[in-house]
């Protein structure tokens, strides 16, 4: 049990009935539509058509409109945990602007890993750092790939951590918008009880192509609609690294419904985590939605 951690109501008071105002909102539009409704150009969960819990998710957390009016999502982000630590890259993401394109895979880490420098995960698979101006200063292609020798089980580089922490933060500022295009298939579980609430659950399949920790990952909702929890295998850490990622501090930026604090523990075989070791944590201090 969490007992430490909060959801909604640990907030600031404004913050929080800022963030109720705007799901209420959201809210009325997604039930004056249909409770389903089919997937334009794309399989879908439940014979074709998006389950009403995905249409609920999506406009808790901002609606499809403001995705797809949207270039870029940033987030001021920093992180750390065990999992990190453990390969000699502890300290690798702090005070950094992830700019997350809502076109395609592509992820900017400003500045990474440097000052004057910035690291950038292309939809190609490949990472790069650059300096300011552009100028290439390393690249590795196939980036996933490079996982699998011994050198990876021991430590990792910086340019590692960027494809991790790149990949990683595409996932969670993407979710649960980009369900509903083509490729993903998405189907609704029995719901799971935790800390005495019923969360409803979204399994999804993720494309082939698509970078993130495993194809077959679980999000969590809670009545509102609201993202708590999001469960993973992280394969680049091994098979054995299977997550329970929790979700706090949800605020409201430019429309957009983001969790502020994260965090990443291991998940039992009963589905239930475990309360240590805290594997990663996430801090996000801003987030700004540009069109």
């Amino acid at each position: 049990m969490l007992a430490h951690e909060t959801n909604l109501a640990s907030i600031s008071a404004k913050d929080a009935r800022l963030t109720a105002n705007v799901i209420a909102t959201m809210m009325a539009g997604w039930r004056s539509g249909s409770r389903r409704r089919a997937i334009e150009g794309g399989p879908g969960a439940l014979a074709s058509e998006v389950s009403d819990l995905l249409e609920q998710a999506i406009a808790a957390h901002g609606g499809r409109d403001l995705w797809a009016n949207a270039n870029e999502v940033a987030v001021r982000v920093s992180s750390g945990g065990l999992a990190f630590a453990a390969k000699l890259q502890g300290s690798a993401v702090r005070d950094v602007e992830a700019r997350v394109s809502t076109r395609a895979q592509q992820v900017v880490f400003s500045p990474y890993p440097q000052p004057g420098q910035r690291g950038v995960l292309r939809p190609d698979g490949s990472v790069r750092i650059e300096t300011d101006a552009g100028g290439l200063v390393q690249v590795r292609t196939g980036a996933r790939a490079a996982f699998g020798d011994l050198r990876h089980k021991l430590w990792w580089d910086k340019l590692d951590i960027l494809y991790f922490g790149a990949y990683a933060i595409w996932t969670y500022v993407s979710t649960p918008f980009v369900f509903v295009q083509e490729g993903y298939e998405v189907r609704e579980l029995e719901p799971w009880e935790e800390n005495h609430e019923r969360w409803r659950r979204l399994a999804v399949t993720f494309p082939e192509g698509v970078h993130t920790h495993s194809r077959e990952q679980v999000f969590y909702f809670d009545g509102d609609g609201v993202l708590r929890r999001h469960d993973y295998t992280a394969e680049p850490l091994g098979s054995l690294a299977k997550a329970a990622h929790y979700c706090f501090e949800h605020r409201v930026f430019d429309g957009m419904l983001v969790p502020t604090r994260r965090r990443v523990f291991p998940r039992r075989r009963n589905n239930r985590h475990r309360s240590r070791p805290l594997l990663v944590w996430i801090e996000v201090k801003h987030a700004a939605v540009r069109r």
